[in-house]
């Protein structure tokens, strides 16, 4: 079994998990019992303690050959171990109004027993916690203990319908059984992977799509409370993985597989019952399209149609097929619907170019000279209408990089949906994607802005060749330019914007980012939210799988 405890890794952190964390009488930092200013930190090289290590469950890694192809670069391997905690060494400043939690998560085991799994989203949740506070940095991350993940652990295989990995039926009675069981949604997991939201009431929750994958955190340690149990009768299996969250409101839409659709619903914060707003009945194809997030403005919910459309032979099927649970239906044409919130009408239903979105960015109202609303403006990292960025993200393409440039084509993808009756909607690049590599995905942007006309956005770009977004990038959707952040040999993660207590200015605040670099280590990143200028960094103890979505806790 490998041991982290056995390591011989030298790094500037400690853990926490004592009662001395902070010496709150001092301006500079402590280590565990050991005081740390800027003229011993160059002398002196802090061990890693290892009681955390050798107290907690160690993820065995996969096999050695594995390992060894992947030792480079840890964004694609498995979480070493179930749970650390610790504070890490700032180089640089750390605003001292940045005061609050980041909260990011994502798929961080990859594999089970010897058993490798075969693509980016199958991966076991990982949660990480960057916690700012006074210009200080504490690290913690933990698997969430989802009922797929405790049985595979149990089992030492996989035991849920995962997205593309399904159990090994023991026999053919098994796997009738198991058949029978979907309509229920018993066998799809609840491995919460994807995304995290802080509700409006302060609770957190981890989200996939599948609706059982809701679970309840707590974003100070990290533990698992349980599951976010809905107590409305609307029922579903999945929803949309990118909820509209608010201080006040939780807005979702809920794919019908039947009779193809998405029923609109809306949560009051503190409370767990949609509430029905209205339903978008399909205009094309045999099912609805992939919805995995949609925007809203100030008035309307935004609909994607998506050519991308659910399959059901595909989700029976014991092996993934090459779109796996989806299917592509350029026939059936794209389209965008408008919803008003308040009345549950649908003001706008139009065809559009066909595209193919994981991420919406925002969406606003245009408005005409008199001021009345003439049609919405929706952004989205929108991939060229080109399917096979899903079967780039499997983990053996990710794993095999060899300097060619491999990445699908992707821009910021805007449409315009005219309000006024027309039959057709417009898409087009917001911008010229050569600003950011023709790479556009896992973007953020000013919270205060959601619904509104806005200026800039954050997202990871390309430098050409690459097999993956390798850039963070900053678009100004006024001057239609790009600032480009870039490691050589990194995957930065998704980019999550914090603005500045009291800000007037769209882009003032800061963008937290976490870095996998080449040698096989990692750092968390800060960047100025305005001049996109590197302002600290933190090394971590050791390299972190690739993430995906965050949020921020500020400090009470």
């Amino acid at each position: 079994m490998a041991s982290f405890a056995s390591s011989a890794t030298k790094i500037y952190c400690t853990n926490i998990l004592s009662h001395d964390r902070f010496d709150h009488g001092k301006d500079e930092p402590y280590f565990g019992k050991v005081k740390i200013n800027e003229k011993t930190k160059k002398n002196l090289d802090l061990k890693l303690v290892t009681n955390v290590a050798s107290q907690l469950p160690v993820i065995v890694l996969p096999p050695d050959e594995v390992v060894k192809k992947e030792k480079k670069l840890a964004a694609w391997t498995s979480v070493r171990q179930e749970r650390w905690e610790g504070e890490l060494v700032v180089e640089g400043d750390l605003p001292l109004w940045l005061n609050g939690t980041y909260l990011r998560n994502g798929p961080g085991q990859w594999h089970i027993g010897n058993y490798n799994f075969r693509h980016l989203f199958d991966g076991y949740a990982t949660l990480v916690r960057l916690h700012f506070e006074n210009g200080r940095l504490i690290m913690g991350h933990r698997q969430i203990e989802s009922d797929a993940y405790k049985a595979a652990k149990h089992n030492n295989k996989i035991c849920c319908r995962e997205f593309s990995e399904v159990p090994k039926p023991d026999n053919f009675i098994s796997y009738i059984g198991d058949m029978a069981k979907l309509l229920s949604g018993a066998p799809l997991t609840d491995n919460a992977n994807t995304g995290v939201v802080k509700l409006g009431d302060g609770r957190v929750v981890c989200l996939t799509e599948t609706i059982k994958g809701s679970i309840v955190i707590d974003p100070n340690t990290l533990d698992t409370i349980g599951k976010f149990e809905f107590s409305d009768s609307l029922g579903g299996l999945i929803h949309s993985a990118h909820p509209i969250v608010t201080e006040s409101e939780f807005w979702t839409l809920i794919p019908d597989l039947i009779n193809p659709g998405y029923l609109v619903v809306r949560m009051e914060q503190g409370t767990n019952e949609r509430n029905y707003i209205g339903r978008v009945s399909c205009r094309g194809g045999p099912a609805a399209g992939w919805v995995h997030s949609f925007p809203v403005t100030e008035h309307y919910i935004i609909v994607p149609e998506m050519p991308l459309r659910y399959c059901a032979q595909n989700l029976l099927k014991a092996e993934p097929t090459p779109l796996y649970k989806f299917e592509w239906h350029p026939h059936s044409k794209g389209f965008m619907h408008v919803m008003c919130k308040a009345s549950g009408n649908i003001v706008a239903s139009v065809e559009v170019p066909l595209f193919v979105t994981f991420h919406f960015i925002n969406a606003y109202e245009e408005k005409d000279e008199d001021g009345r609303v003439s049609a919405v403006i929706a952004d989205c990292c929108e991939h060229s209408a080109d399917t096979t960025i899903l079967d780039k993200l499997r983990l053996e393409n990710l794993r095999s990089f060899n300097g060619e440039d491999v990445l699908p084509d992707a821009r910021v993808g805007r449409f315009r949906i005219p309000l006024d009756g027309s039959p057709y909607g417009e898409l087009e690049a917001a911008l010229n994607p050569n600003e950011h590599g023709r790479g556009m995905d896992m973007c953020s942007f000013n919270p205060s802005y959601l619904g509104k006309k806005y200026r800039y956005a954050y997202a990871c770009g390309a430098k050409r060749p690459c097999n993956f977004p390798n850039t963070l990038t900053k678009i100004d959707l006024f001057e239609k330019k790009a600032k480009n952040w870039y490691d050589e040999g990194a995957v930065p993660f998704e980019p999550f914007f914090v603005p500045r207590p009291g800000a007037t200015e769209e882009d003032d605040g800061v963008v937290i980012s976490m870095i996998s670099d080449k040698n096989g280590e990692g750092y968390a990143l800060i960047l100025d939210g305005s001049t996109f200028e590197e302002i600290a960094r933190a090394k971590f103890p050791y390299g972190f799988p690739y993430g995906l979505h965050g949020c921020w806790v500020p400090k009470k």
